[in-house]
């Protein structure tokens, strides 16, 4: 009996090996190391220009008290510790990738430090077992013309994405989130970097259903970022956590969360308005499921996914497809 044709068969986007109509991190992740990789996050026990007064205090409204690093351990644990623990929690799952680990600096700003305090943590980094390159979160206005050099350099001896938080290319989103820098300062630091270091992968990180945010904007906030062509993006959903800022004012009902469909829909759109060598590193968040307010449905991360995959599908849609038609 001939076999039905698949969806992976039938997919006409190019730089794919399954179903997904879109560049997915991991089919970049196979290209580049060779296999599966994982990340391991770490926290280097930094903070953020918008916590400590320097453009503001308390930080982003939704960002716990971890700033983004709660999957990592704490930031009292050394590194070299922190490392090991995680990557063998992570490799009971995927042992054929302990030789393929990115160490993940993921809690608050990374590149808010003396320079000499950036080169011992990621130096250090670079001697773990198994690590084959750096991934740092960290803001557009927090790249010094010292830490630029650094960063120059070091990715000339390994495998360096350094994450940029835009979340929203709106000023007055920006505002109501406390982000504490505009987008013009975004984009100066983006080209400074895209400038000093051509081989860094920029990973430009976006999230849908921000407090007064239409549609329009959200969609603005792509077509933004796809003109800059960052080497990467991670597309957020907005999660309430408990003992933020937002968690007060959704308790409060000063704020709703986005509707599944509304976000599975938005951010298909989202997919086929960016150019199609963009890595799609992430396309829904992981919310803390002890902490995490809303939306409870985000929980299923992966149906949310397959409703992508399928909305994609259904339209016959992939990404990049309307990428030149604004």
């Amino acid at each position: 009996m001939e076999k039905r044709p698949t969806q992976s068969m039938n997919n006409p986007f190019p730089l794919s090996d399954s179903n997904k109509r879109y560049y997915t991190y991991d089919f970049y992740l196979k290209r580049t190391f060779g296999g599966k990789c994982i990340k391991v996050p770490l926290d280097a026990g930094m903070t953020c220009p918008n916590i400590d007064g320097t453009c503001g205090r308390g930080g982003c409204i939704y960002c716990s008290p971890r700033g983004s690093g709660d999957n990592a351990l704490s930031a009292n644990v050394p590194l070299d510790i922190q490392y090991i623990e995680q990557r063998e929690k992570l490799t009971i799952k995927w042992p054929a990738a302990r030789e393929r680990c990115i160490a993940y600096f993921q809690a608050h700003t990374n590149t808010y430090a003396p320079l000499q305090r950036l080169k011992t943590v990621f130096e250090e980094a670079l001697t773990y077992p198994g690590v084959v390159g750096l991934n740092i979160a960290t803001r557009a206005d927090c790249l010094a013309p010292d830490v630029l050099a650094y960063l120059a350099e070091l990715s000339e001896r390994t495998v360096l994405t350094l994450e940029l938080g835009l979340q929203s290319s709106n000023d007055a989103t920006a505002a109501r989130i406390n982000r504490g820098h505009t987008m013009a300062q975004f984009c100066t630091g983006f080209a400074a970097l895209r400038k000093a270091a051509p081989r860094i992968q920029i990973c430009t990180h976006v999230i849908f259903g921000l407090p007064g945010e239409t549609e329009r904007e959200m969609m603005q906030t792509i077509d933004d970022v796809a003109r800059l062509h960052p080497d990467q993006i991670k597309i957020h959903l907005l999660h309430v956590l408990r003992g933020t800022r937002l968690g007060t004012a959704y308790e409060a009902g000063e704020y709703r969360p986005m509707e599944r469909a509304d976000y599975v829909r938005l951010t298909a759109q989202a997919l086929t308005r960016l150019p199609g060598d963009v890595v799609i590193c992430r396309l829904t968040g992981d919310g803390q499921a002890a902490d995490l307010l809303a939306p409870i449905w985000s929980r299923n991360k992966i149906t949310v996914l397959n409703d992508i995959d399928a909305y994609l599908y259904e339209r016959d849609w992939y990404q990049g497809i309307f990428a030149d038609a604004k």
